[in-house]
């Protein structure tokens, strides 16, 4: 996405603050997934926790094998807008999550046996066929920020093999594992070698393995080949089904967000614009990851005439959501987009202070149609809180 780009969207259509979805993009992702699928007969799910727009959901449905979801909620979702497989996989459940749940599910995944054998009676009573997993925690850490690392030391996440309970391999399905976060296939080579020499032994008496996510396929760089061969080798090594769940991989670089600055200040450092928009409120990850998101036609910090720091509305002063250059100095009104804002930015919004919620919108950047889905008002705020 580029200066041209924004021209043919024209974000002087668009409300402000505003996610914008490019089908169009989404279309060739899904393009890229699928052919991985092709090549190795893999089901890939989409992780609705990291994109869940499903007004847009069309240039995906029926290419993608499913869903995958943390809950009921999110199962429900995958069910009603989505269709094919849905799995769900959780930290725990809730005995009400089990009743919802074995109405939505195919696959139920459990991140401990003590779950496994408090539930596993009722899902069997459900009346309808359902698969069953455990996950496994292979301790082999390959994520570069520990809160997105599920094999950190002390994660709660995932069963270790001195805790595996061998006994009750008649009991489950398949195997799940997901402790990637946007790497590239050497890392879940790495993982899979772990994965292997714990669990190796048991893969065989079982009808699938689940990659979980974390996988950035659709990113430009990314080794298909090596990816496609993991795949194989598992598959050909020990009969099993291979699933994938990527988020971010399905979404990635199809969607912006629109905002406005509101003013500029003077501080003793950088001139400070304040947005529309938030980081704390709308985009959270550039605060817990941390990461400075991409901006059409901006810069780094003395790159271009004017340099200023991007900030949000909330009263947090830590809302900030970078440093940037531009050519000319921002003025109130100006409209700013931020890049990659499909993936965990609409999933996490809040409305901590008030702030409202940006509007959705679908757009096809192959047709130029544009359609605002949704506008978020005082009444979703007041609805959340009592």
């Amino acid at each position: 996405m580029d200066r041209a780009y924004l021209e043919r969207l024209n974000p002087a259509r668009l409300p402000s603050p505003c996610f914008v979805v490019d089908e169009a993009l989404l279309a060739a992702n899904a393009a890229v997934l699928d052919g991985v699928q092709q090549r190795t007969g893999a089901r890939i799910l989409l992780a609705l926790k990291g994109f869940a727009t499903f007004a847009t959901f069309g240039p995906l449905r029926g290419v993608l094998a499913g869903t995958c979801a943390s809950g009921p909620y999110e199962a429900r979702l995958g069910r009603e807008t989505f269709g094919g497989e849905v799995h769900v996989a959780s930290p725990a459940y809730t005995p009400a999550d089990i009743e919802e749940l074995i109405a939505l599910a195919d696959h139920i995944v459990f991140n401990s046996f003590g779950q496994l054998r408090r539930f596993l009676p009722r899902v069997r009573a459900a009346g309808r066929p359902m698969e069953v997993g455990i996950r496994i925690n292979p301790e082999h850490s390959e994520g570069r920020v520990a809160i997105y690392d599920p094999c950190t030391a002390g994660s709660r996440l995932g069963v270790r093999r001195k805790d595996f309970a061998p006994e009750m391999l008649a009991d489950i399905d398949g195997l799940h594992f997901h402790s990637l976060c946007e790497h590239d296939a050497d890392a879940l080579a790495r993982t899979l070698e772990a994965v292997e020499e714990k669990f190796g032994a048991f893969l065989s008496r079982l009808k699938w393995l689940n990659m979980g996510g974390g996988h950035h396929i659709t990113r430009a760089g990314y080794d298909i080949d090596l990816l496609c061969a993991c795949i194989a080798r598992v598959k050909s090594r020990y009969g099993v089904q291979v699933y994938l769940e990527p988020g971010e991989a399905v979404a990635l670089n199809a969607g912006l967000l629109v905002a406005s600055v509101l003013d500029v200040v003077a501080t003793d450092a950088l001139p400070v614009a304040i947005l529309d928009t938030s980081a704390a409120c709308h985009m959270p990850d550039v605060l817990e990851m941390p990461y400075r998101p991409e901006v059409i036609g901006a810069g780094r910090p003395g790159e271009k005439a004017f340099s200023c720091r991007l900030a949000g509305k909330s009263c947090l002063a830590g809302d900030v959501i970078g440093d940037y250059s531009f050519d000319a100095a921002l003025r109130p009104g100006d409209r700013l987009a931020f890049l990659d804002m499909a993936i965990y930015s609409m999933v996490k919004t809040n409305t901590f202070n008030g702030v409202p919620l940006p509007a959705i919108a679908r757009y096809d950047s192959r047709t130029e149609a544009l359609e605002v889905v949704r506008r978020f008002g005082y009444a979703d705020f007041k609805n959340r809180l009592s």
